[in-house]
């Protein structure tokens, strides 16, 4: 049976001190959080096409040019093109540019949604959603957590993963590379059960590359218990996404032309607005004013990292180290790269009665 909620409390244990010490860390982070601008597009304080209320007109929103992008793509590979042999000139219409390679997607899915077609990729976001719900049920259910952590819990992951059912998003990429991390997230049982896990990390990781972050965290911590195997198996995946994303970068370089544009650069040094900003807009939290919807993403941290076991571990490390990322990368346009790990972020609110309760506790001990 599941040991009762004390059992997953990592403060409960700290001297004095350490513990005052994460007191007023957290206040600290807090305060600037609720000071912290979010911001889309060229740097104003906004939020991102269609999350906010529908304007009066048009009816029918207005496609930003990402999705413009990805949609004529998916348009012209249903027809029977090749992606190499459209990608270049979809991009410079809009202009987008070309140049570094990385500014251009991989193929993965554009091939699936132009398989699937719309109806298909609508499906294949509920059935991911359920994948996502019910592996986390079960994961949850084997973590040492009690029966009210888990439901509160079940809650909070519904709503900050709701980004994989808004259909108006269904070609951007890390809409599926968050939904199938979190999922992988769940499926993963250190040690134990790690092959289903390692696949669909996979998928995310041919969907879009800054899923590595992921692959390579599990492949540190499998390697940190001594899990020589599963490191393996890790280190392997890496290096094939590696080599596969070389020949994409490769058939990008052939397609470049003297007068393509260079990419904006992507290190702007936000600071913690980054953070805010991508763990704030791909989620409900987009919906309440700024000053309390960051100290709500430093809760959320606070959470995580009170849980004491290997699923709180790796997603405290996970969205730290992608936090980390989104504060020193990341142009305000670039909003929805916080999808790749949202969908698990509001987890750590279930925890964070308890670790708040036994951190002042033991901040207070004599």
């Amino acid at each position: 049976m599941p040991q009762t909620a004390p059992a997953c409390d990592r403060f409960a244990t700290w001297a004095r001190w350490p513990a005052r010490l994460v007191l007023a860390v957290l206040a600290v982070f807090m305060a600037l959080a609720a000071f912290s601008p979010i911001t889309v597009g060229r740097g104003e304080t906004a939020r991102p096409p269609a999350l906010g209320a529908a304007p009066a007109a048009p009816a029918k929103p207005v496609r930003f040019d990402d999705l413009r992008l990805y949609d004529a793509v998916i348009a012209r590979l249903t027809g029977g093109e090749r992606y190499y042999g459209v990608i270049a000139e979809e991009h410079r219409k809009l202009p987008f540019p070309l140049k570094p390679g990385f500014a251009v997607r991989l193929p993965t899915l554009a091939y699936l949604a132009a398989w699937l077609g719309p109806q298909g990729l609508a499906a294949a976001a509920v059935l991911l959603a359920l994948a996502i719900a019910l592996a986390w049920w079960r994961r949850l259910g084997e973590e040492p957590v009690g029966r009210a952590h888990r439901l509160l819990a079940m809650i909070l992951l519904l709503a900050g993963a709701n980004f994989v059912l808004v259909r108006y998003f269904h070609v951007l990429h890390e809409l599926w590379a968050g939904g199938l991390l979190a999922l992988a997230f769940a499926l993963h049982r250190p040690g134990q059960r790690w092959l289903a896990a390692l696949l669909i990390a996979a998928l995310a990781l041919a969907i879009r590359e800054t899923a590595l972050p992921f692959v390579l965290l599990a492949a540190a911590m499998a390697g940190w218990r001594r899990d020589w195997r599963e490191c393996l198996a890790w280190i392997t995946l890496a290096g094939l996404f590696v080599a596969g994303w070389a020949w994409h970068l490769y058939q990008i370089a052939l397609l470049v032309q003297p007068g393509d544009p260079q990419s904006a650069p992507w290190l702007t040094l936000r600071g913690l607005s980054g953070l805010v900003s991508l763990y704030v807009l791909p989620t409900p939290l987009r919906f309440l004013p700024a000053a309390l919807a960051g100290p709500l993403v430093v809760l959320c941290l606070f959470g995580w990292s009170g849980w004491k076991s290997a699923a709180g571990t790796f997603g405290t490390l996970l969205l730290l180290g992608y936090g980390l990322g989104f504060m020193i990368a990341g142009r305000p346009e670039n909003w929805y790269w916080g999808a790749l790990v949202t969908p698990v972020l509001f987890i750590g609110l279930a925890f964070v009665p308890m670790a708040l309760r036994s951190t002042w506790r033991r901040a207070r001990h004599p």
